[in-house]
């Protein structure tokens, strides 16, 4: 049994308000690592003479290490702190960045992507974990609700910057990039923040997971991580196959895809801002309605392959289909980082290790039968995760419905 360490750098009074930014500037890092190299898949396809399926792979891998890792993680920032784990592993991106940018091996490259999944996950899960520690009540509501909306920064911002090194300077400057952006923010966090956590758990496997095991059990907490899932494969589906799509199927230029991947995420953004707005109407109802809307589109944008297929009509139905994921992810992810707040660590880890894990074999699976062809097969990717949806929106209904019965 491990016996937690105790740390005296506890963040100081007068440093929380930077830190606190500092914190939210972190949230979108899963985004930038994610995401900014994605215009260049095809180009990364070329250079390194490997198929389309294998630099697809290098999404595939982080993606898995990046949920199992948060699985793991949370347990360990709760009994051995937030700072250093955070600290060193923004070092340690910083690194492997730097190799992923000087090889062409890819299996290299493979690997570094599962170090970066890792590393993140550490970054972000103790992020998280760091409003839990500081806030509660309505202002911890407040910050996790917005949680969705900054990390939509990432896909927002990050094919935009990607898609313009790509054409200046080449794929491998998105990796000089993300190694700029993390010893940055690791000097920042050397300097402003500190340690939040004022109660260490005892690191004892057996009770640890028991908590696992409680929060698994909660069937609205496990089905809520389901349907994260299902929201976020939806923006993962198109990050695999967009780039191939337009500049190939629709021989567009890198800078197309990423001002394509820049307006889809600004329409997750307004997803979670609009869940923002209504966070206080009836959850159930809400979120009926926005599935509702999100399969229309959906059935519209494969009606529409009848008499209408180009990069507009593509954004444009893509584009609502993401709002209305968007909306989904911030309702269900603000419900299940609140639902456990005396572990924080392990309900924020298993959140995003779960949910990950699922993106990374949902979308993997569903491109392998759908490949990055054309819009027909994006349209038929996006119905089968609303069709999925639907079903757990469904389970999740008759059991709101049979708990109002039992309380009556």
């Amino acid at each position: 049994m491990l016996a937690p360490i105790t740390q005296k750098n506890y963040i100081k009074e007068k440093n929380k308000g930077i830190a606190t930014v500092l914190a939210f500037a972190l949230i979108p890092l899963s985004g930038f690592v994610t995401d900014i190299y994605l215009p260049s898949l095809p180009h990364m396809s070329k250079g390194l003479q490997v198929s389309e399926i294998q630099v697809q792979l290098t999404l595939s891998f982080f993606l898995i290490s990046y949920g199992i890792s948060q699985l793991f993680i949370g347990s360990l920032l709760d009994s051995f702190g937030r700072y250093k784990i955070s600290l060193v592993s923004l070092v340690v991106l910083f690194f492997s960045c730097l190799v992923v940018a000087n090889t062409h091996d890819i299996y290299l490259i493979y690997l570094m992507r599962i170090v970066h999944g890792i590393t993140v996950s550490a970054i972000v899960v103790s992020k998280r974990a760091y409003f839990v520690d500081l806030f509660e009540g309505e202002k911890l509501k407040h910050y996790l609700s917005l949680f969705t909306i900054i990390w939509s920064s990432g896909p927002i911002i990050a094919p935009f910057i990607g898609g313009y090194l790509e054409q200046l300077f080449g794929w491998e400057s998105n990796f000089y990039f993300l190694a700029i952006l993390s010893i940055v923010m690791a000097v920042l966090e050397y300097l402003f923040s500190g340690e939040t956590l004022r109660h260490f758990n005892e690191f004892h496997l057996g009770k640890i997971t028991a908590v696992y095991k409680e929060m698994i059990r909660t069937t609205s907490f496990s089905l809520g991580i389901v349907m994260l899932g299902l929201a976020y494969s939806t923006v993962m589906i198109f990050n695999m196959t967009g780039p191939f799509i337009i500049e190939h199927h629709f021989n567009l230029s890198v800078v197309y895809a990423g001002y394509s991947a820049l307006i889809l995420g600004i329409a997750w953004m307004i997803g979670g801002f609009i869940g923002k707005a209504t966070i206080n109407k009836p959850f159930i109802k809400r979120l009926s309605f926005n599935i509702t809307f999100q399969i229309s589109f959906v059935l519209f944008m494969i009606l529409s392959l009848n008499f209408v297929t180009n990069i507009y009509s593509l954004i444009g139905f893509a584009f609502l289909i993401h709002a209305a994921a968007g909306f989904t992810f911030n309702n269900y992810f603000t419900y299940c980082l609140s639902r456990f707040p005396k572990n924080a660590g392990i309900s924020s880890g298993l959140t995003g290790g779960l949910t990950y894990v699922l993106v990374s074999f949902l979308s993997y699976f569903i491109i392998q039968g759908l490949p990055a062809k054309d819009e027909a097969h994006l349209s038929y990717s996006y119905l089968i995760l609303t069709v999925l949806s639907v079903i757990i929106m469904y389970i999740i209904y008759n059991l709101n419905k049979r708990v109002k019965v039992g309380v009556n």
